[in-house]
């Protein structure tokens, strides 16, 4: 019973996803990026750090807990600071999403020099994920080259902190590992935003009901429904759903926040879920060590957009 559950949820897990980057969109247009950056942080750290606390996750100490701090700026700050900062400069929810969709791409590149294997088939399947993401932000004029450096800052900072997690701190309870990323994050944010001189909202009603939506929807519900999946079934299988993201985001783009779909933004996506999903392809023999590429693409869980 509770299996068919999780499989009538997958299409919701998506959902609520993809909506992270719509919720975004809609944020920066309340507030500049660093003062949504840090407001969501401030709220989710809480509540994570007591769900960790209800749950009875096991905290990491000692040098593990620096490592998983670390982890936690790159993932969490540098990732959706750049993100944010790009959506203020217009760059499209879809490119956006597509971008954070090749995180396996860098993961592979790490993962060569660190001895890993990655198929041929996933190389060229990284190819043509390139190709898409490059025709989605052809298809945009009105954003600025700046937006695109900052998309892939934002890339980097995803992947490379999780092949830090993954090589200084692979054991650590995920749950507590959320709570600590966005937890030491919060206090960064902030000074970052007065720094700035971005800690003023300019509509209160949309930048709260925004972060509601962030905290208890992205950081809450789709976090525990992708843990509860996680446990009832392997990586690869939930690994998968994130195949679907960039095209729902484009789609909710378009409804929500008036986002235009024109004929090569949509032969971008196309193209880049063809990538992803070729890229996703586990080596076989499937009893070979996991590729780190294709768990990556569920690790995205500690950088939770979510």
């Amino acid at each position: 019973m509770r299996d068919r559950l999780l499989v009538a949820a997958q299409p919701l897990f998506v959902l609520m996803w993809s909506s992270a980057f719509i919720a975004g969109t809609i944020g920066v247009g309340a507030a500049p990026p660093l003062a949504l950056l840090f407001g969501r942080f401030a709220i989710a750290g809480v509540l994570l750090v007591l769900y960790a606390a209800a749950v009875r996750a096991e905290w990491p100490r000692g040098a593990e807990l620096g490592h998983v701090a670390v982890a936690g700026l790159l993932v969490q700050v540098v990732q959706f600071g750049a993100f944010y900062t790009a959506m203020s400069h217009h760059v499209s929810a879809a490119v956006i999403a597509l971008v954070q969709g090749l995180n396996p791409v860098v993961i592979a590149l790490c993962a060569g020099l660190l001895g890993e294997t990655v198929t041929t088939r996933q190389w060229f399947g990284f190819g043509i994920g390139g190709v898409g993401v490059a025709l989605a932000v052809l298809d945009r004029s009105d954003f600025a080259v700046y937006g695109v450096i900052l998309c892939v800052v934002g890339l980097l900072g995803l992947s490379l902190g999780t092949v830090y997690q993954k090589r200084c701190a692979p054991e650590v309870d995920s749950r507590a590992a959320t709570a600590i990323h966005v937890v030491v994050s919060a206090p960064v944010a902030g000074l970052l935003a007065c720094g700035a001189g971005q800690l003023h909202v300019w509509d209160t009603g949309r930048y709260a009901a925004t972060l509601t939506w962030m905290v208890l929807i992205n950081a809450g519900a789709a976090f525990l429904l992708l843990n509860a999946m996680l446990r009832r079934w392997d990586a690869t299988r939930v690994g998968r759903l994130f195949f679907a993201t960039p095209a729902v985001t484009a789609l909710l783009a378009w409804l929500v926040v008036d986002q235009p779909l024109h004929p090569l933004t949509v032969a971008g996506l196309a193209v880049g879920l063809l990538g992803l999903v070729l890229a996703g392809r586990r080596p076989e023999p499937a009893s070979d060590p996991v590729d780190v590429a294709e768990s990556a693409r569920v690790e995205q869980d500690s950088g939770a957009v979510r």
